[in-house]
């Protein structure tokens, strides 16, 4: 990752945040994407740079087409060309379908799904110029399974792998790969209201949740130069539970 930079949404906790410190870990600058908690973003770019990296912080709603657009034309003005994109935000307004608002669907696929492509969609062209260039989105384990009350959150993550596939197979002739990772349940701030290793870890094969690092690590593999061959894969982190 030396001398590599990488742009990451929802970058100021969770996953987001594990994913950043593992770049900047590996020698990787960091270009940290957050919708609104600053406190939280600060606090990763101390601990990036204190590895010894270069990184910024960079306020945006991801599903703005046009903030998106000046977002990463302020990352390119910053860092030059960039070599990664790991899509990673995400909301969560779950509820049952008889009972779910249109405002609670549209909500988490903007930010979920045409959030990743907005990021996709004006990142593409400094990859292509720069004739290279490593995706990673994230999706879900209930993207491929789909689980009640989160009829919403499922299609999204069901369509960033679609999303994945697709882009995967137009950019392959250019030098540039698109892969996701779905993880299942994972100990954040969005699960936090849950029975973490109580009923819900009972339904894990391996008997626990995982954590923001596990996801990490392969999001790290698959932005480096050990997965250059392996484009439009989906590799579950979910401890069995899509078996």
């Amino acid at each position: 990752m030396k001398n590599k930079t990488a742009l990451i949404t929802g970058a100021s906790s969770g996953i987001g945040a594990a994913i950043a410190r593992r770049f900047a870990e590996g020698g990787a600058n960091v270009a940290l994407i957050y919708a609104g908690n600053t406190e939280g973003a600060e606090s990763v770019k101390a601990d990036c740079e204190a590895a010894g990296v270069k990184a910024e912080i960079y306020q945006c709603d991801v599903a703005d087409h046009d903030k998106v657009k000046e977002t990463v034309a302020a990352v390119k003005k910053e860092f030059g060309l960039f070599d990664i994109l790991v899509n990673n935000a995400g909301i969560t307004k779950d509820n049952l379908i008889p009972m779910m608002k249109e405002e609670e669907f549209d909500a988490v696929i903007a930010t979920n799904l045409k959030g990743t492509y907005n990021l996709i969609r004006h990142c593409i062209p400094v990859f292509m110029r720069n004739k290279r260039g490593k995706i990673v989105n994230i999706s879900s384990v209930v993207g491929m399974m789909g689980n009640p009350g989160q009829a919403n959150y499922a299609a999204s993550k069901a369509g960033v792998i679609g999303l994945t596939k697709s882009v995967a197979r137009e950019m392959a002739v250019k030098n540039i790969t698109c892969n996701a990772i779905a993880p299942g349940f994972i100990r954040t701030k969005m699960t936090s209201e849950l029975d973490e290793e109580g009923a819900m870890a009972a339904g894990i094969p391996m008997k626990r949740t995982g954590t923001p690092e596990e996801v990490a690590e392969t999001a790290y593999f698959l932005a480096s130069e050990m997965s250059d061959y392996i484009t439009g894969e989906v590799i579950r982190v979910d401890g069995g539970l899509g078996i």
